[in-house]
Protein backbone atom coordinates (compact mmCIF):
# COMPACT_ATOMS: atom_id res chain seq x y z
CA UNK A 1 0.00 0.00 0.00
CA UNK A 2 1.20 3.59 -0.67
CA UNK A 3 0.43 6.56 1.33
CA UNK A 4 -1.30 9.64 -0.76
CA UNK A 5 -1.67 12.98 0.69
CA UNK A 6 -5.40 13.08 1.71
CA UNK A 7 -5.80 16.66 0.11
CA UNK A 8 -4.00 17.81 -2.79
CA UNK A 9 -3.83 20.66 -4.03
CA UNK A 10 -4.88 21.76 -7.67
CA UNK A 11 -1.83 23.05 -9.76
CA UNK A 12 -2.18 26.62 -10.21
CA UNK A 13 -3.30 27.82 -13.53
CA UNK A 14 -0.11 28.69 -16.20
CA UNK A 15 0.74 32.20 -15.98
CA UNK A 16 -0.18 34.79 -18.35
CA UNK A 17 1.68 35.67 -21.24
CA UNK A 18 4.35 39.06 -20.79
CA UNK A 19 2.25 41.24 -23.10
CA UNK A 20 -0.71 39.80 -21.56
CA UNK A 21 -1.71 43.08 -19.61
CA UNK A 22 -0.75 45.79 -22.65
CA UNK A 23 -2.99 43.48 -25.02
CA UNK A 24 -5.87 43.02 -22.45
CA UNK A 25 -5.51 47.04 -22.06
CA UNK A 26 -5.98 47.47 -25.57
CA UNK A 27 -9.10 45.33 -25.99
CA UNK A 28 -10.63 47.33 -23.28
CA UNK A 29 -10.17 50.35 -24.66
CA UNK A 30 -12.31 49.52 -27.85
CA UNK A 31 -14.91 47.91 -25.62
CA UNK A 32 -18.46 50.12 -25.59
CA UNK A 33 -17.66 50.54 -21.63
CA UNK A 34 -13.88 51.76 -22.05
CA UNK A 35 -14.57 55.11 -20.49
CA UNK A 36 -15.56 53.13 -17.13
CA UNK A 37 -13.75 49.92 -17.73
CA UNK A 38 -10.27 51.39 -18.22
CA UNK A 39 -10.24 53.30 -14.77
CA UNK A 40 -10.55 49.91 -13.18
CA UNK A 41 -8.89 47.69 -14.88
CA UNK A 42 -5.75 50.92 -14.04
CA UNK A 43 -6.94 51.25 -10.28
CA UNK A 44 -6.53 47.27 -9.79
CA UNK A 45 -3.55 46.74 -12.26
CA UNK A 46 -1.78 49.30 -10.16
CA UNK A 47 -2.81 47.81 -6.65
CA UNK A 48 -1.50 44.86 -7.90
CA UNK A 49 2.28 45.96 -9.24
CA UNK A 50 2.38 47.76 -5.81
CA UNK A 51 1.74 44.71 -3.97
CA UNK A 52 3.85 42.33 -6.58
CA UNK A 53 6.79 45.01 -5.69
CA UNK A 54 6.33 44.68 -2.16
CA UNK A 55 6.08 40.65 -1.57
CA UNK A 56 8.25 39.94 -5.03
CA UNK A 57 5.23 38.36 -6.29
CA UNK A 58 3.34 38.40 -9.21
CA UNK A 59 0.27 36.30 -8.44
CA UNK A 60 -1.98 39.44 -7.86
CA UNK A 61 -0.96 40.98 -11.39
CA UNK A 62 -1.75 37.29 -12.84
CA UNK A 63 -5.38 37.43 -11.04
CA UNK A 64 -6.08 41.04 -12.31
CA UNK A 65 -5.39 39.66 -15.99
CA UNK A 66 -7.32 36.44 -15.57
CA UNK A 67 -10.02 38.38 -13.78
CA UNK A 68 -10.39 40.75 -16.95
CA UNK A 69 -10.13 38.68 -19.39
CA UNK A 70 -13.10 37.16 -17.84
CA UNK A 71 -14.57 39.79 -17.53
CA UNK A 72 -13.91 40.85 -21.65
CA UNK A 73 -14.83 37.21 -22.55
CA UNK A 74 -18.17 37.59 -21.34
CA UNK A 75 -19.13 41.07 -21.81
CA UNK A 76 -20.87 39.78 -25.09
CA UNK A 77 -23.12 37.76 -22.88
CA UNK A 78 -23.88 39.65 -20.40
CA UNK A 79 -24.41 42.76 -22.55
CA UNK A 80 -26.84 40.11 -24.45
CA UNK A 81 -28.79 39.32 -21.23
CA UNK A 82 -29.31 42.53 -20.18
CA UNK A 83 -30.65 43.58 -23.25
CA UNK A 84 -33.24 40.07 -23.65
CA UNK A 85 -34.87 42.08 -20.55
CA UNK A 86 -34.37 39.16 -18.31
CA UNK A 87 -34.44 39.72 -14.64
CA UNK A 88 -31.74 39.27 -12.68
CA UNK A 89 -33.38 40.00 -9.24
CA UNK A 90 -32.47 36.70 -7.81
CA UNK A 91 -28.93 36.90 -8.82
CA UNK A 92 -26.36 36.23 -6.59
CA UNK A 93 -23.62 38.93 -6.23
CA UNK A 94 -20.18 38.37 -7.81
CA UNK A 95 -17.98 39.22 -4.78
CA UNK A 96 -19.89 36.19 -3.42
CA UNK A 97 -18.77 33.45 -6.03
CA UNK A 98 -15.21 35.17 -6.86
CA UNK A 99 -14.63 36.80 -3.32
CA UNK A 100 -13.80 40.15 -2.43
CA UNK A 101 -11.47 42.41 -4.51
CA UNK A 102 -8.61 43.24 -2.91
Amino acid sequence: MSTQPVHQHPAPPPAPAPAAAAKLRTRITKHAAADRWLPAFDRDWGAALEESRATFDLTALHEVVREWQGRLDTAGAVEAFVAGGFADTDSVALEDVLGARR
